[in-house]
């Protein structure tokens, strides 16, 4: 109850900020290249599925970290761990001892309980920890975010950087950009909340992971083309639909060829020697990073983009 107070009292004072933030700002911070972004609040006063603790705690995530004098770039590495952690909720119980919007535990020297329910405490908590981790503002946002946490899961807060974008966008005031909403949105969207899933020689269908054949029979799961297939497929509501294998979807798209240094999110990177000899596919995510499907016995994951060694050649589909 006390916590509920602490928190309803913090999130009164935020109200006039967001007011402030949402209709007032005059000249927005960039939150990155491309992005994407919600024009505001949808009629339910919700943000991409997020309600309204959720974009409070949004809220004082920014306030705080302009009171620090902190980069945008920082408050998107919170927002995603609290995404990941909490659904952006100041939850009073988790796994183990673990509390609050990032799960912090008190017995790992995070704080006392009650600290660990007090927004303030906790957001700069987070920001303490983000400004000693060497070279965070160099990282994508969900790996600087997973030095924070240290999660046994470290690849999940990737799944969340277009929600984080999309309630910064709101709480902040940002503008969207023109920007194909299909392209870096939806697709990339399906493809990234497919992080963890096993990989699956053969397996993958438009609908979803499916299981594999081979030395991956019995495994549910994706491999590279099916992966992709499926991102496309679900992401523009069936409008695309790549063909199965990766040297099709070459094939397919080969008219659209892109050099390495004019890549865009969405864009297929493909690897092989010759057209013949292509055998795996892979979807750029920007920031340097791709997300594939990679071999038997790994999972999904987002990598360093390779453009060395076996990369033979990029392509556009939309």
């Amino acid at each position: 109850m006390k916590a509920a107070l602490r928190f309803g009292a913090f999130a009164v004072m935020l109200l006039l900020f967001l007011l402030v933030a949402v209709t007032g700002s005059q000249q927005p911070p960039a939150l990155g290249a491309g992005m994407m972004c919600s024009p505001g609040l949808a009629g339910d006063g919700t943000v991409a599925g997020y309600g309204p603790e959720s974009l409070q705690i949004a809220g004082a995530i920014v306030a705080i970290g302009k009171q620090r004098q902190l980069p945008p770039r920082a408050w998107q590495v919170a927002v995603q761990a609290g995404m990941a952690e909490s659904g952006l909720r100041n939850l009073p119980h988790g796994h183990a001892d673990s509390l609050g919007v990032f799960q912090m535990r008190p017995s790992m020297g995070w704080g006392s309980p009650e600290q660990l329910l007090n927004v303030e405490y906790q957001v700069n908590k987070f920001y303490d920890v983000l400004l000693d981790v060497e070279g965070w503002e160099q990282m994508r946002p969900g790996e600087a975010a997973q030095a924070v946490e240290r999660s046994a899961y470290p690849e999940r807060y990737h799944g969340f950087e277009q929600a984080a974008l999309q309630v910064l966008g709101a709480v902040e005031g940002v503008q969207c950009q023109a920007a194909d909403p299909v392209a870096t949105g939806g697709v990339l969207s399906m493809a990234l909340e497919q992080v963890g899933v096993p990989y699956a020689w053969g397996g993958g269908t438009l609908q979803g992971p499916g299981p594999g054949t081979g030395q991956d029979a019995g495994v549910v799961g994706f491999d590279c083309s099916s992966l992709v297939r499926f991102a496309y497929h679900q992401g523009t509501g069936g409008q695309v639909t790549l063909p199965r294998t990766s040297r099709q979807q070459y094939s397919a798209t080969s008219a659209r060829e892109v050099p390495p240094d004019q890549l865009a999110p969405g864009d297929l990177l493909f690897y092989g020697p010759s057209p013949g000899g292509i055998h795996h596919v892979a979807m750029y995510v920007g920031g340097e990073q791709m997300v594939e499907a990679p071999q038997s016995g790994m999972t999904v994951r987002v990598t360093r983009v390779r453009l060395g060694g076996d990369f033979f050649r990029a392509t556009r589909v939309l």
